[in-house]
């Protein structure tokens, strides 16, 4: 073999080495790995205080909290601080509102609660508990209604599944005094009226 022809066999192979290394490869090459999705802002301290919730209630010293509500922490929507629920609803009867800001018929009977607790005033606590981790459009939906009752949050339906209630909005549970659970209403309430004659049959409480 001549020199000039040896020299031209190696710069062939060189010529196809590098079209194989260079050639696309179907589906050998590992995808590239999708952006992890971008985590909620948390909700600012202006639209808590745009929203003019009234505090969450707070559990007074040395109460020790019972029943179903036992052991379950949840956030204040007003401020974000821990409230205890057993402990904080300790001594006093008590109508939780399950809700969500998606929940057409929440949005109407929360106006009514309202009203309902200015009626009932000190005799009873009434407290939302949003059953939906957003809530920052859990703090629209009530500015929006004008409704400043306190609230927390319960993003894993804590509240829910202590009570044994089914999987639908709205649902109201009445707790009695020592903690004790005295009915979960499932079904929305029809006016102010209802609501009073629901919690004085349950509860004792007439307002």
């Amino acid at each position: 073999m001549t020199r000039g022809l040896r020299w031209g066999l190696v710069g062939l192979i060189v010529v196809v080495a590098a079209a194989v290394a260079l050639w696309p490869r179907g589906g050998d090459e590992p995808a590239t790995p999708e952006r992890p999705a971008a985590t909620a802002a948390p909700v600012a301290a202006q639209q808590r205080a745009e929203a003019a919730l009234a505090p969450c209630p707070s559990a007074v010293p040395g109460a020790v909290g019972s029943g179903p509500l036992a052991g379950i922490t949840l956030g204040c929507l007003a401020d974000g601080s821990s409230v205890d629920l057993a402990a904080a609803l300790a001594g006093r009867p008590a109508l939780l509102n399950l809700w969500a800001y998606w929940c057409g018929p929440c949005a109407e009977e929360l106006p009514m609660l309202r009203e309902y607790a200015e009626r009932a005033g000190d005799s009873v606590t009434v407290l939302t508990v949003h059953s939906d981790p957003d809530e920052a459009k859990a703090l629209a939906r009530l500015s929006g209604l004008d409704v400043r009752l306190p609230g927390v949050l319960d993003a894993d339906t804590r509240v829910r599944n202590a009570v044994e209630a089914p999987a639908v909005l709205p649902i109201s549970v009445l707790i009695r005094a020592d903690g004790s659970l005295a009915q979960v209403v499932v079904r929305t309430f029809t006016g102010v009226d209802d609501i009073a004659d629901t919690v004085a049959a349950a509860l004792g409480v007439r307002a």
